[in-house]
């Protein structure tokens, strides 16, 4: 039977936590806060962090969901190593849609990324956070958009911790989701202080877009090898 080690939650999270999308959806959010407020950093540091609970609570549960979902599949198919064989080759086909953001971004038509139709939708619920209430309840909203680009890495885990209880593998999807939203809660920070602004944050991601899909892509991948050749 394949076990979830911890270099290889680690890894998995790290994949997640370098996605462009969510490094996107926080910037829009302290965007719309600092547009309103522009001298008032504590309001920031409360939209900042109560954007990104209500991001790590709802992956939980999703992971909670994932797991139950993948428990009812081997409960029936009753083999599991073919549970893992296509999870690998998830992990995989996901790696090399990143790595081909890296040398031709949005080529074929599509970008692993949130999807462009739904963008405009997304940035007009996310201007309308005025408050760290407001950006609570927005980033339960926002999750939903980011699952097509950030569930790759997540689901990959949720497959390799179906052998344990529900109970047993909540330490896990805690680490692995404070690992994912360490970034969006280093972003809050360093603006908050001052360490630098929201333009140079989002300078720098569009400057190293395609460097974090290589990133990303080459650790799904060697991921995805593992588990598919044991």
């Amino acid at each position: 039977m394949v076990e979830l080690t911890l270099p290889t939650l680690v890894a998995l999270a790290a994949a997640d936590a370098v996605n462009p999308c969510e490094l996107a959806v926080l910037t829009l959010a302290l965007v719309a806060i600092l547009t309103r407020y522009p001298r008032e950093r504590k309001k920031v540091l409360r939209v900042g962090l109560a954007f990104t609970a209500a991001i790590f609570l709802m992956y939980l549960l999703y992971g909670l969901v994932l797991i139950n979902i993948f428990k009812g599949i081997t409960a029936i198919v009753g083999i599991k190593i073919w549970l893992y064989r296509v999870l690998g080759i998830v992990g995989i086909i996901l790696g090399a849609f990143n790595i081909k953001d890296f040398f031709a971004y949005g080529s074929f038509g599509f970008v692993t990324e949130v999807p462009k139709k739904w963008r405009p939708t997304m940035k007009n619920i996310i201007a309308g956070i005025t408050s760290a209430k407001g950006a609570f309840i927005t980033g339960l909203i926002v999750a939903l958009f980011l699952t097509p680009c950030t569930m790759g890495p997540y689901v990959i885990c949720c497959g390799l911790l179906e052998p344990l209880s529900i109970i047993e593998t909540i330490p896990w999807l805690l680490l692995y989701n404070i690992i994912f939203v360490l970034p969006m809660i280093a972003i809050t920070l360093i603006i908050y202080f001052g360490f630098t602004t929201i333009d140079v944050v989002y300078g720098w991601r569009e400057k190293n877009l395609r460097l974090l899909h290589l990133v990303a892509g080459i650790i799904l991948v060697a991921i995805g090898l593992a588990l598919l050749f044991g």
